[in-house]
Parts: C-alpha cells; structure tokens; sequence
C-alpha cells in the first residue's frame, strides 16, 4: 500500500515518459523483424548510470538476460540499452549466447562505450535465432534523440494493443528528480521477480546498491502482483537507470527524502503494472483485488494474485456473473490462513458474503458493476494488520484466438 505521508512531495506528470527525467535520449526504428512494424528499440543516458534491475525466474532464462547481469556485474553502471522485438533469443543455446554478446558488442563500439555499459534485451517468439543482419542494422542506424521516446515504445511492443508509459516527479533536498517508465507486456503475464520488460529512468543521485534496494520491494508490491494468464516469461526484465543529472545529497536509506523517492519509484512501478494487466492479450476489464485483515502483507497479496488469477474469476467478469463462489474457491487454495468464518468479500460496495453465510445483494447493481472497464473486488480476512493489492483482467475468446495463431 502507498501511505500518504510519503506523497505531499510526490506529482504524476500527465504527459511524462521515460525521457522526462533529464539527461536521457530513445529512439525505434523498422530492422525488418516484424512486419512493416517497428521492431528495434534502444534507450542511451548521457552519461554512465547506477543501475539496478530484477529479471524471471524462469529455469529457462534467456541469453540477453544473462549478457545484461554480466554487464552490470561489471562496472556497475549502464549507459545504452537496446532492444528488439519479434524474436526472444530463448533457448537458442551458444549460438543464441553468442548472438547476444555480438548485439551488445555492436551498439558498444558504434557509442564508444565498453561492452560492460550496455544492457541488452529482447522479446518475441521463443527458440528462434536471431536474424543477425537484421540485429546488425539495427545496432548501426537506430538513432537515440530527445523526442524519441514514441518510438522506443512502439519499438518495444509484441501482442501489446498499447504503448504503457508513467512518470511521476518527487522533491529531493528541495530539487526536482523526475522517475519515467515505460513497459512492455500483454501474454505470459504472471511474473516471479520480475515481469515482461520495463525500463525505468530517473535523473536521481543515487549509487546501484541503494537503486536495487528501492527497486526490489517496489517490483514485489507492483509488477509482481498482476496476472493475465499465469505464465512466466523466460524474458522478463525490469532494469532501472539513475544517472545523477540533478545534483543532490546522495540518496542512501539515511536521506530524508528517501521514502518519498521509493514511494515515487512504486509509483511508476505500479502504474506501469496496471497498464500492463489491463492490456492482457484479448481482455475487455481490468480486475483490482483489494486484501484487507491478513495476517501478513504477503499473505494478502498471495491471496490477492490467487484470485485475479483465477480463470473462473476472470471468465465470470468477462460473462458479468457476479459469482462470489468463484472468488471463495480461489481464496480457499491459496496458501495463506484463512477462516471463512471471519472472511467478508464485497463485489465493488456490495457485501456479498460474510462471516461464513451468503448475503442479499442486488444482482442488477453487480452486473452493472461488472460491466465496467475496472471491476474491483474487496477481501477482508479479519487474521490480523496485512494487506495487500493485485491486478488481472478478464479472460475472453480473443486471448485463445490470439495464442492459437502467436507464431504466425
């Protein structure tokens, strides 16, 4: 949950990007990988950055994720990161590893910078090499600017019906620092550690040890906590830049304004997240479970993720059922403590179940409800002080037209 006494010094900027934060350029171009579509991404900060980043758990993790946790394993810094569309670059073996480092090696020589500097990514069909002359051009004519930020999102895209962007600014040591994002993702939507591909960039000054420590808890309670499928990308990555161009008190867990900055940063995490969800292959809905009354925080967001998970959950809100038996059977396996004799679930302001019996409601009110682009559940377990919050969608024909034909 965001507190509010962390967010006076905190503003969302309607019309930010990923290149508000000062000291950044982005630009995408058409390579060839997909059709007629642009397909080649990169994002350049004009100077080295402190970086930190989360990436899938996936057994199967591909090489561009292992090529950019060498990089930063460096040097810890980053200063370009490219990225294509179309082809994963998963499961592609050494040859796949070794595409990988000839793509980081390319925008490396091309920008002057080491190899260590540059962060590489990529998202599309998986068990496809890539196309290396295609890659090659890419690398040679993608431009960064400082009005390209359209074009890196559109660069980034797969199955996504939209570009997803956020931004918000927060006062350091009386200063301005601006944190943009922009994110990727719509299929294989259920991450562990990580999610899709985002990419977020302040102009804060802040070393990578305390980036990575503002990072991570802000992943846990915003990209972690959405699902459209249930399925893990061997591709998911969120990398963060912060590359100092406003110049302030070094921001550790010490800092004053060290709260408002993670909450800033969760901001843009979670706005990016819900973007996300809402724009889950074939959705119609986003679908928001509130947890109140867990006995722990993590406890409320398993629970939460249960039920924005569950198929029957998001079948019933793409039908506008409002069948609570769905969301009781999706609490009921989950793994938390739960007694049903003290469990409350409303349907948006309508209690629909309480303490253990069924409760009248108006089925017209719930259908109305359902029927809204955001449909929003409330959980109380009345277990103890945890809470927390999950995004889906609703599950509908298109998603299985759109998977049934991914790779052609």
């Amino acid at each position: 949950m965001i507190q509010a006494k962390h967010t006076q010094s905190i503003e969302k900027v309607t019309d930010g990007s990923i290149l508000t934060p000062k000291g950044y350029k982005a630009g995408g171009i058409h390579s060839g990988l997909r059709y007629r579509k642009k397909d080649f991404a990169l994002l350049m900060s004009e100077t080295p950055a402190s970086v930190a980043a989360v990436y899938t758990q996936s057994h199967f993790q591909a090489p561009p994720l292992q090529v950019t946790q060498e990089s930063i394993a460096g040097q810890g810094k980053i200063q370009s990161v490219v990225i294509n569309s179309a082809v994963a670059n998963a499961c592609t073996g050494e040859e796949g590893l070794s595409n990988a480092y000839e793509m980081r090696g390319m925008v490396a020589t091309r920008f002057h910078i080491p190899d260590e500097y540059v962060a590489i990514a990529s998202t599309g069909v998986i068990g496809e090499q890539l196309p290396m002359d295609k890659i090659a051009y890419g690398c040679e004519t993608v431009e960064a600017t400082e009005d390209g930020n359209q074009d890196f999102q559109q660069a980034i895209l797969t199955t996504d019906t939209c570009q997803k962007s956020a931004c918000y600014q927060v006062q350091v040591d009386g200063k301005t620092v601006s944190i943009g994002g922009a994110a990727k993702g719509s299929g294989m939507i259920h991450p562990n550690m990580a999610t899709m591909l985002g990419f977020i960039t302040t102009d804060a000054t802040i070393d990578s040890d305390a980036l990575q420590k503002a990072l991570s808890p802000s992943i846990e309670k915003s990209f972690n906590q959405i699902t459209v499928d249930g399925e893990t990308s061997t591709n998911d990555m969120v990398l963060t830049l912060a590359n100092g161009a406003v110049e302030h008190a070094t921001l550790t867990e010490d800092h004053p304004d060290w709260d408002a900055f993670q909450t800033a940063l969760q901001l843009v995490c979670e706005d990016l997240a819900k973007q996300i969800a809402k724009d889950g292959e074939g959705a119609t809905k986003l679908i928001e479970v509130e947890v109140t009354g867990a006995r722990t925080d993590e406890e409320a967001r398993m629970i939460g993720k249960k039920v924005v998970g569950s198929s029957l959950v998001k079948t019933a809100v793409y039908g506008l059922d409002a069948n609570w038996g769905r969301i009781v059977g999706a609490i009921g396996h989950s793994e938390a403590e739960v007694d049903p004799s003290r469990c409350d679930i409303y349907i948006e302001d309508q209690l629909v179940f309480s303490h253990g019996t069924p409760c009248p409601f108006s089925e017209e009110q719930a259908t109305e409800d359902l029927d809204n682009e955001k449909v929003k559940f409330f959980i109380h377990l009345d277990e103890g002080d945890g809470e927390g919050t999950a995004w889906g969608c609703d599950l509908t024909y298109d998603y299985v037209k759109i998977n049934a034909s991914y790779r052609t």
